[in-house]
Parts: structure tokens; C-alpha cells; sequence
């Protein structure tokens, strides 16, 4: 689908949609960041020099849906990469629950620019999906980023856009139109990885309920590991694992 299409659907809708997404916003049950540490090791006692890990990004990255964060997508993601990498992991996770792209640009990237990192994973996509961001402001932000972490010697990755058409939160329509809108901006990221020469890793993550969280709208701790496993075997090569 062309954006100028997906518009034209949201006018014709809107009438219904917007009543529908504030009742939404309303009712949706609200989780917290994770508890724990935004840093640690994973596999310290693993021989080597670690490998220093970023993840930068939105609710995910903080661990709302579980808990602690060791049990969120960094914690499982580090403990996975050490396991295939046979080396420490040195991981950081800098998040914000409801940030998008362009302002985690403005207040997220600055905190971690003085601090090296070896691989950068940025996840970014729900919060642009539901406020609509164009894709162009998509677009620079995340090229922005991804700049200046590559800039300082960081190999960058995205993690592609959440499919929203199966969070069992939204109502039909909702989830309709906006699985829509975040293909198009996975489009667009696919896109800007390749000009970029970055990875694009898909959310390899069944989305029935013992994967969600209870909010229905962030993943659980099963939902976390399996799609941080997946994610440790497609960065392999970009964290310079062995085989």
C-alpha cells in the first residue's frame, strides 16, 4: 500500500477510528519500566574482550511486560549473544516508554554518544505508528541516529517495526489500520538500513497470548526471549561471532 493511500483510508474512517482510539487509550492498561540496572555483563565469566552493546529505543528497551529488566529484550538479547559468541557481553540499554524516533534523537542519543559501543541495536516503531509520524520525519531521525553511533565506531541495526495488526489491545480497526501504517514505515526502515548498509532484523515473535504481556500490548518474558534469541542469530555476523 502507498501512504497517500493509507490517508485516504484514515479520512474515510476517522469518523469511527477516533472515538475508537481514545476509548482505547482510555481503557488500555498501563505497565511500568522494568525493574533493575540499565547496564551489566552477560557472560562474565566467558574469556575475551566483551562486546559493547547498545540498545536504544522505546518501551521495549526498558522492560514494560516483565518485571526485571535481565528477563526484558536487552537482558535476554546479551545472555543470548554471549552464549553464541562464546564472550562477555557488556550491554546498555537507554529507553523511554512512549518516546518515537525524533525525540529520542533529541534526548535519548546525546546520553550515550560519550560511551563506545561495538553494536547498536536501535527499536524503534509503535510509538511513530500510533502518532503518525511521516516518513520522512522517520526516516531522518533514524538515519540521524544511526549516523552518529556509526560515526564513533558502532556497527548499527534496526530491529523492524512491531507488527500492530496482532496486539490483541486495539480493537479490529485499529489493529487494521495500524498494522497497515507500521508496514509502511518498515518499508521505509528497510530502505534506510540498506542505503545505510545497516542490518534490518525482523521481530521473529509469535504474537498469540502466552507471548503479550498482560496489557496485550507489549511482550511477555517468553515473548521477550524468543524474539531476543532471534535477534542474537541474525546480529551474529555484525557482532563478529564466530560461526
Amino acid at each position: 500500500m502507498r501512504a497517500y493511500a493509507w490517508w485516504l483510508g484514515l479520512a474515510l474512517l476517522a469518523p469511527v477510528a477516533l472515538p475508537l482510539a481514545l476509548r482505547t487509550r482510555r481503557n488500555t492498561l498501563r505497565l511500568p519500566p522494568a525493574a533493575g540496572l540499565l547496564s551489566g555483563v552477560a557472560g562474565a565469566d566467558l574469556p575475551g574482550e566483551p562486546l559493547r552493546l547498545l540498545v536504544l529505543g522505546e518501551s521495549t528497551v526498558v522492560g514494560v511486560g516483565v518485571d526485571e529488566l535481565h528477563a526484558a529484550l536487552v537482558g535476554q538479547l546479551a545472555t543470548a549473544l554471549a552464549v553464541r559468541c562464546g564472550r562477555p557481553v557488556a550491554w546498555r540499554a537507554c529507553g523511554e516508554n512512549g518516546i518515537t524516533a525524533a525525540q529520542a534523537h533529541k534526548q535519548l542519543l546525546p546520553q550515550v554518544l560519550e560511551q563506545p559501543f561495538d553494536l547498536a541495536l536501535l527499536v524503534f516503531g509503535v510509538n511513530d505508528t500510533t502518532r503518525l509520524t511521516s516518513l520522512s520525519r522517520w526516516d531522518t531521525a533514524l538515519g540521524s541516529m544511526a549516523a552518529a553511533l556509526s560515526a564513533r565506531g558502532a556497527r548499527v541495526a534496526f530491529s523492524s517495526v512491531p507488527p500492530l495488526q496482532h496486539f490483541s489491545a486495539l480493537p479490529g480497526l485499529l489493529r487494521w489500520l495500524l498494522g497497515m501504517r507500521a508496514g509502511l514505515l518498515d518499508a521505509r526502515l528497510r530502505q534506510l538500513a540498506a542505503r545505510l548498509g545497516a542490518g534490518h532484523h525482523a521481530v521473529e515473535l509469535e504474537f498469540s497470548p502466552e507471548y503479550l504481556a498482560r496489557d496485550g500490548y507489549h511482550p511477555s518474558g517468553l515473548g521477550y526471549r524468543v524474539w531476543a534469541e532471534g535477534l542474537a542469530v541474525s546480529l551474529a555476523p555484525a557482532a563478529r561471532c564466530a560461526p
